[in-house]
């Protein structure tokens, strides 16, 4: 379907836009297939709003007809009638933004609210702006990412010569959801590996995912094993664990299901590593919320937010009962643990949950941020998200289909990534010079993921990045219910990785703008306290289109451009 189909009216006079931080002022609004573009019509004016459709999480509109008199004086001296009608739409973005548009005319305000509500929700991967996107000043790269996976392959190959990289998913044909080379113990086969991938949920075998240099214990992750209620075994995973730790050492593994969850997942074929076939390691469970439980707490914090009744005691309530500062709380213990088991206990840590594509990686990501020095510089932190969460399987477009204000029923949305990004804000703000990027750098990830001109959060998997499956779509509707059934019938390349431009690239080309300019880089690992007096709402984020949230970015640009001429002013008296 072409976008046109979808715009009954492209431009409109007259319009009043209403944003935050700003006057109202009134422009033309013009709609195109990936953009809302308004302009002031005032000569010399330039002021103007470009909002990427898929921005927009929701929309309100409201209608009303207009009756007035005007001056003319009609027959038997009588008042002209005369009558109208004008519009408004509220827009709620996935960025926290919520703009107002005032219309003339109800047609044209609903025809507008129309195509927003369209174009603003288009499913097909390859229709998306990113694929449209083509700025001026850059060409597509031919090499697309960090390479983040192969360069930290080649650092633990010089110190250590327990690992090897694996092709064995170079097809994906073991596991969808993993990219083509995964970093496994030497001591196991490829053979071993697929028998692995078939005992563990949806193919996610153990793979390494950090490496200690100080003693040479590791981070692994997985989905979890389907032992079902039959307590079935997998002789080559219990080899491919032992194989991690040395038979005079003990591992740890974190389940970020409570006890209570991981027994209940035997019975629908899932489970958990038992004590006496995996004896060499001591198993313990950190219960995380997911799925539409945190996407809920979203919502609830996102309204508390909203809140203009300026009640204290009732703003306070709202965000203690949304729950999400306890959610940061425990994703930041959680990652605690197993940054304590690697680097104060010395023992290697398997982390997992149920399918091993959220918490699992949320845990791993801040551990490493906790541990090593080198995630924790602009680079470095880019590189740990491209291969802790794009290319370790985090389905992106399920989970950021949707916000905090849209009105669609929940499917598998969650805020997982947006959760990690809090988190390491507070970590950032408790050490200040410890990271290498700014909270700018956490605030524009947490936009684009949502909504974005690059490719690099789209699709749910490096498979999907790679190739896209045409396939044949047959609706049957039975009982008032919509079956769907998808039939592959062929393979085609989509082409995320040619044909669209890839963020972090992009934000490397920034580094003045994104980088922290207090930042003092230090070997020790760092500890955030995660007391509850300790842990802080996300101002920067939550209530970022206040003026309070515009104070704070002042403030940062200010120390920005002090440090900027100190440097240059230490430079002089160096030179001089």
């Amino acid at each position: 379907m072409e976008f046109s189909e979808h715009i009954k009216t492209a431009n409109v006079e007259d319009v009043v836009l209403r944003q935050p931080l700003h006057p109202p002022y009134r422009g033309t609004l013009c709609i195109t297939g990936h953009h809302l573009l308004f302009s002031d019509r005032e000569e010399n004016s330039s002021r103007q709003l470009l909002l990427l459709l898929r921005n927009i999480d929701a929309i309100e509109k409201s209608v009303e007809n207009l009756q007035a008199y005007s001056g003319r004086v009609a027959n038997a001296g009588r008042k002209e009638r005369t009558s109208g009608s004008s519009g408004t739409i509220t827009i709620k973005c996935k960025d926290r933004q919520v703009l107002q548009l005032d219309i003339p005319g109800m047609e044209q305000c609903l025809n507008i609210a129309h195509s927003i509500e369209a174009l603003s929700s288009l499913d097909c991967v390859a229709e998306m702006y990113p694929f449209f996107y083509r700025p001026s000043d850059l060409s597509l790269p031919q090499q697309w990412g960090l390479n983040s996976h192969e360069r930290l392959y080649a650092q633990i190959k010089s110190l250590s010569d327990r690992w090897r990289l694996s092709s064995i998913n170079e097809d994906f044909s073991v596991c969808p959801s993993y990219p083509q080379s995964a970093i496994v113990p030497c001591d196991v086969d490829d053979d071993m590996l697929r028998k692995v991938a078939k005992f563990r949920q949806g193919g996610r075998f153990p793979v390494l995912c950090y490496f200690h240099k100080k003693n040479g214990m590791v981070i692994m992750r997985s989905s979890q094993p389907m032992t079902g209620a039959n307590r079935k075994r997998c002789r080559e995973d219990e080899l491919l664990l032992q194989a991690v730790i040395d038979s005079s050492e003990k591992g740890y593994i974190i389940d970020t299901r409570s006890g209570q969850q991981a027994q209940q997942a035997r019975m629908t074929g899932g489970g958990f590593e038992s004590k006496s076939i995996y004896s060499s390691w001591k198993r313990l469970h950190r219960q995380m919320e997911r799925g539409k439980a945190l996407q809920e707490s979203l919502v609830k914090l996102v309204d508390a937010c909203s809140d203009e009744s300026h009640n204290m005691d009732r703003w306070l309530s709202r965000l203690e009962n949304s729950k999400w500062l306890s959610h940061v709380q425990t994703a930041l213990s959680t990652a605690g643990l197993v940054a304590e088991c690697v680097e104060r206990d010395g023992h290697s840590v398997l982390v997992h949950g149920s399918e091993g594509a959220d918490c699992s990686l949320l845990i791993s990501t801040l551990a490493q941020v906790i541990m090593d020095p080198c995630c924790r510089s602009l680079e470095g932190f880019l590189a740990l998200l491209e291969r802790e969460f794009i290319q370790a399987g985090h389905p992106f477009q399920q989970r950021c289909a949707r916000s905090a204000h849209s009105h669609a029923r929940l499917q598998q949305e969650s805020p997982i990534f947006l959760l990690l990004l809090d988190c390491v804000w507070q970590v950032w703000r408790q050490f200040p010079l410890a990271l290498g990027f700014s909270e700018a750098l956490l605030l524009r990830l947490a936009s684009e993921a949502y909504a974005s001109d690059y490719g690099t959060f789209l699709c749910n998997s490096e498979q999907e990045r790679s190739v896209s499956t045409d396939g044949l779509v047959i609706y049957l509707a039975k009982s008032s219910q919509l079956l769907f059934f998808k039939t592959h019938i062929s393979r085609s390349a989509l082409g995320v990785k040619s044909k669209t431009h890839c963020l972090f690239q992009a934000l490397l080309r920034q580094t003045e703008k994104y980088s922290n300019p207090l930042y003092e880089p230090t070997e020790l690992a760092i500890w955030p306290s995660v007391h509850p007096q300790s842990l802080q709402l996300w101002r920067g984020f939550f209530l970022r289109w206040t003026q309070q949230a515009r104070y704070l970015e002042e403030a940062q640009e200010e120390i920005r451009n002090m440090v900027n001429e100190w440097g240059k002013a230490g430079l002089q008296l160096m030179t001089s």
